[in-house]
């Protein structure tokens, strides 16, 4: 059985945290103040680099070219691992254009570099740790309700009945895949120019609302300034 966590107290504590989410239920569903737009300063954090456990500001992931930040879902869930298996498949097209990528997640670095290495994301791909979900705030990412979250399960956990939740964590332990982190938190995916301009920014409205590829590969292009329209040409 492939680890997708480590046996570890950072994991007990996340998974703590998962159920504590679930009986609490999702509390930032709207924004107080106008969030991140494109056109907007990419808003700039300290963080921990997964590979190294160095801080690291946000902001020199698009200090030298741009950047396709990949705000992740909590490290057990299941739309989270077909993201990965979609990403492998996008990585070289979006490297190509121009951009270096970046996964932020909300584990701290040994549990995001074994749920990485299970996942069979590659060793070069920069991780960031936001555990605090500080830069998730930043860039204002909201938490999505059961909707948005479990509209494929039966109801007893469109409910969020706390045995539901009980029953689902046990399972997925016992797959190596326990529940951790924030359920309610949303993915979202943007693209920062080198000159921390936010160029696309995509806020999933539900847990599998994946962009087409091809938004982010002809962001990336317009960031690099390989592609300009003509109407700011003048």
């Amino acid at each position: 059985m492939t680890l997708h966590a480590p046996n570890s107290l950072n994991t007990e504590a996340a998974r703590a945290e998962w159920f504590e989410h679930w009986q609490r239920g999702p509390t930032r569903l709207r924004w107080n103040a106008l969030p991140v737009q494109v056109g907007d300063p990419a808003p700039d954090v300290d963080l921990t680099d997964a590979r190294s456990g160095s801080p690291i500001r946000l902001a020199s992931a698009w200090s030298d070219r741009p950047a396709l930040l990949l705000f992740w879902r909590h490290f057990g869930c299941s739309c989270g691992r077909d993201r990965c298996a979609r990403l492998i498949g996008e990585l070289e097209a979006y490297r190509g254009a121009g951009a270096d990528v970046v996964l932020i997640g909300q584990g701290e670095p040994e549990r995001a570099t074994v749920y990485a290495a299970a996942n069979d994301l590659p060793p070069d791909l920069t991780i960031l740790c936001d555990p605090d979900e500080r830069a998730y705030r930043a860039f204002g990412i909201l938490e999505g309700g059961p909707a948005q979250m479990l509209f494929d399960a039966p109801d007893e956990f469109l409910r969020c009945e706390q045995s539901a939740g009980q029953s689902l964590a046990a399972d997925r332990l016992a797959q190596g895949r326990p529940m951790v982190d924030n359920p309610w938190l949303l993915p979202a995916e943007f693209v920062v120019a080198s000159n921390g301009d936010v160029v696309q920014a995509h806020r999933y409205q539900w847990c599998e609302d994946y962009p087409d590829p091809r938004v982010n590969i002809a962001s990336i292009r317009h960031a690099t300034g390989e592609l300009v329209p003509a109407y700011a040409r003048a």
